[in-house]
Order: C-alpha cells, then sequence, then structure tokens
C-alpha cells in the first residue's frame, strides 16, 4: 500500500517525538515472523512500555535526525522493526532478548543507548542492566551500610559493658 506523502510526514513526526523522548532503542529484523507473533511481540512491548513500529528505513532515518540515535542511520537496511525504551534503557533489549529465546526469527541488528551505538552481541549486557526502582534500591542499600556500621560502632563499647556486668553476675550467682 502506498502512502501519501501527508501519512509520511505523520510517520516521521511520530517516530520523531518517541525517539526524542527515549533513551534507548533497538534495531531487529523481523522477516519469518508470523502475524500472529508480531501481534503477541507488540502486546508484550505494550505491557512493558516499550514502543515498537515498523517504518520504512527512509522515513526512520529522517525521523533520527536531530535525535540522540541518529548513530542508527547507517544500519537501516532491510525489514527492521524498532524498539524504543522511553524510561528504562534496558526495557526494549529486555523485550526483544526474551522474545528471540522463543522466537528465532527475531535476529539483533543494532542497539542505541544514550547516542552510543552497540552492536548485537552486546544486547544481553544491556538487557541486564537494573531497572530504575532495582537500581534506586541498591543505591540506597549502598547508602545505608556506612551508616549502619557507624551505629553498630557507636553502639558496641555500651554491649559490651552490659555483657560485662552479666557475665560478673553470673560468675556472682554460681559463687
Amino acid at each position: 500500500m502506498a502512502l501519501r506523502l501527508e501519512n509520511k510526514r505523520e510517520i516521521v513526526a511520530e517516530v520523531a517525538e518517541v525517539a526524542a523522548d527515549s533513551v534507548s532503542a533497538v534495531v531487529a529484523y523481523y522477516r519469518g515472523l508470523s502475524v500472529g507473533e508480531m501481534t503477541e511481540l507488540r502486546a508484550q512491548a505494550r505491557n512493558s512500555g516499550v514502543y515498537l513500529r515498523v517504518v520504512r528505513n527512509t522515513l526512520a532515518k529522517l525521523a533520527f535526525e536531530g535525535t540522540e540515535f541518529a548513530c542508527l542511520q547507517e544500519s537501516l537496511t532491510g525489514p527492521l522493526v524498532l524498539a524504543f525504551s522511553r524510561t528504562e534503557p534496558s526495557a526494549a533489549a529486555r523485550l526483544v532478548r526474551d522474545f528471540a529465546k522463543d522466537h528465532d526469527k527475531l535476529e539483533v541488528k543494532v542497539l542505541a543507548v544514550g547516542g552510543n551505538l552497540y552492536e548485537a552481541s552486546q544486547l544481553a549486557a544491556i538487557a541486564k542492566l537494573p531497572t530504575k526502582d532495582e537500581a534506586i534500591s541498591q543505591l540506597m542499600s549502598v547508602m545505608l551500610a556506612p551508616v549502619t556500621k557507624l551505629a553498630r560502632t557507636l553502639n558496641e563499647p555500651a554491649a559490651k559493658m552490659v555483657r560485662t556486668f552479666a557475665a560478673v553476675r553470673d560468675q556472682k550467682a554460681a559463687a
């Protein structure tokens, strides 16, 4: 189906807006996936907050101009699906990695995070990045450790004195 110029402009504007608000992107070949499998992938993307779109490569190149995903322009050849993560750098990579485990026809081509281009071999490393909540939790535990250690250290002399008095009391009671 041929797209009119107006429709092409709408697609470019939509993808450019999503790219401007996103933190990471995954570009993957989807040739060989059935309509049902693509529908399943789209449903999983909606549930995980990932924007998934099949766009003509020329339109995607136009949409990426002026965004941090301009580094993807050289990689846009063949039938590709674009997955953008708006909140977490690892969400799109995690979605594609998990879906590709069961569907070998989905093949990652490249990834982009923060304006940096990564090869498909880096998918697992990026997918393992913690979510925002996990990162905050890890940071808070790291920040809490020194405070906890200080509190234990300050409490130790009093606790040692109590243990000494208890040992003296037990010794006198036994005598």
